[in-house]
């Protein structure tokens, strides 16, 4: 399944559409806006699209200030205009829990779409940005996450992949997806299914975000991450001993995520260049190869 819908409407021209909206996995209203909304609008980037309008979409209980509304949505304006789309409006309902996100829409060349499932063999996996952002979140919840951890997921998760999104199609890669709620190893699952491939990762290539081996360590991890391991584990091949900990790690569910892209490995390197030249920390993480009995093989440290 791709990340977002894509409706062609001319030769030139096809819209890409998304929604998604979620509960707070922070404590302050205005960086949650942002979260929320740059999770909405990555979806457009991972199909090499480029968001125009967005709407918005909230659920906010009666018992709370108005402001904290008030402040989620400077948030997420926030961010939809640093992705130069504009907000149309959107719809809030009552609800006994906070939720926000955006309704989407974008466009991008009928040509040049890019999904899940053009992976070929001989091909260099890339990812953007590092996991650990649900581990985090979940430290937060329970008050045991530092500050130091905090601030750098909090930078992650309110990034745009919009310059990564850029880069990938300047150089012409042939498989994206954002990693969000599946984790690393789900979204990778997905590409592999959709391409017919196995994917090779490297898991001592993988960047972890500060404090998230520490929290998970301490079995500080959600119960997504479990319940993804427990999708994904029969479709792994782990080579070497891989401890539970990094398991858990690599099937974090993740917020606003970087995105997973399959490039020519000929080209991977002026990808990686194009990427810090664009102020964006690019990690080659795996390779593609020829489809085995297993979707995924991870090498342990």
């Amino acid at each position: 399944m791709d990340d977002a819908g894509v409706y062609k409407i001319s030769n030139d021209i096809a819209l890409v559409q998304t929604l998604d909206f979620f509960t707070p996995m922070v404590d302050d209203p205005y960086v949650f806006g942002q979260v929320a909304a740059v999770n909405s609008l990555n979806d457009v980037y991972a199909m090499g699209g480029k968001p125009l309008t967005a709407m918005n979409i909230a659920c906010f209980p009666k018992n709370l200030d108005i402001e904290v509304l008030s402040l989620i949505l400077k948030g997420g304006h926030l961010k939809i205009q640093e992705a130069g789309a504009i907000l149309l409006g959107g719809h809030t309902v009552e609800d006994n829990e906070p939720k926000y996100g955006l309704s989407v829409t974008g466009i991008v060349h009928p040509e040049r779409v890019i999904t899940n499932a053009g992976a070929q063999p001989g091909q260099a996996i890339v990812l953007t940005k590092p996991i650990g952002t649900g581990i985090i979140s979940t430290g937060i919840k329970r008050k045991v996450a530092d500050s130091k951890s905090i601030d750098e997921a909090i930078n992650v998760m309110t990034t745009l992949n919009d310059k990564a999104s850029k880069a990938m199609v300047e150089c012409d890669a042939s498989a994206c997806t954002d990693i969000t709620g599946f984790g690393l190893l789900g979204h990778m699952l997905e590409m592999a299914e959709a391409s017919n491939v196995t994917i090779e990762l490297e898991l001592s290539l993988v960047p972890i975000l500060y404090g998230t081996l520490e929290l998970a360590g301490k079995d500080i991890v959600p119960a997504g991450a479990k319940n993804n391991l427990k999708f994904v584990e029969n479709k792994v091949g782990w080579q070497k001993n891989v401890d539970n900990t990094y398991k858990e790690i690599l099937a974090d569910p993740q917020t606003a995520g970087g995105l997973l892209i399959s490039i020519d490995s000929k080209r991977v390197d002026e990808f990686i260049n194009l990427l810090k030249e664009y102020g964006v920390e690019g990690h080659v993480i795996g390779k593609v190869i020829q489809p085995t009995d297993k979707n995924i093989i991870v090498e342990g440290k």
